[in-house]
């Protein structure tokens, strides 16, 4: 099944890794194209609706990461707790995860806590040693993502996948036609 590029109402597409802004501290994407398999992208178009319907919009720090992309990251970063090894594959690569923030209705980020790609264990979904603002807006991301059929990671605020994702394929730049790296 192609990939779609993702252009939603509610949500906004501000992917990180085509900026060198990120945690390897270079452009990875050369790209800012936005794309998700068919069943995560009907899946995060719910998730719109949802935080629509609260006021809230959605911002998309990344979707779709080439197997190419993932070893970048890994060797920037090898710890599997916060990337996953590219040997086992990222379910970035099958085109079903997601990774992203709320904003409010002007698109301004809400408070979680830490930023994107924080790689400590204030990221985890139940840390408590964040604000109570933040963890009230992690626990809202986190039952939009549900209410919409994802599922979340327990190391990551911001990181959502389809249920079952080792059913889709992993795939490389190519599966893209070339849009991304």
């Amino acid at each position: 099944m192609p990939l779609l590029e993702i252009a939603l109402p509610n949500v906004d597409i501000d992917l990180i890794y085509a900026t060198p802004a990120n945690i390897t501290g270079r452009t990875i994407y050369t790209n800012m194209v936005c794309l998700l398999h068919a069943d995560a992208a009907a899946a995060l178009r719910t998730a719109a609706g949802i935080a629509g319907a609260q006021g809230c919009r959605l911002r998309v720090y990344d979707a779709f990461r080439p197997i190419e992309a993932q070893w970048r990251l890994w060797e920037a970063c090898p710890d599997p707790e916060f990337v996953a090894d590219p040997r086992e594959g990222s379910n970035h690569a099958r085109g079903v995860a997601v990774d992203l923030t709320l904003a409010d209705a002007d698109g301004l980020p809400l408070d979680m806590g830490t930023p994107f790609d924080d790689m400590t264990a204030l990221s985890h979904h139940g840390s408590t040693a964040i604000n109570a603002t933040a963890q009230a807006n992690r626990s809202r991301l986190l039952g939009i993502m549900a209410a919409a059929g994802w599922d979340h990671y327990p190391s990551e605020w911001w990181h959502y996948q389809l249920p079952a994702p080792k059913r889709y394929p992993l795939l490389w730049d190519a599966a893209a036609g070339g849009r991304i790296l």
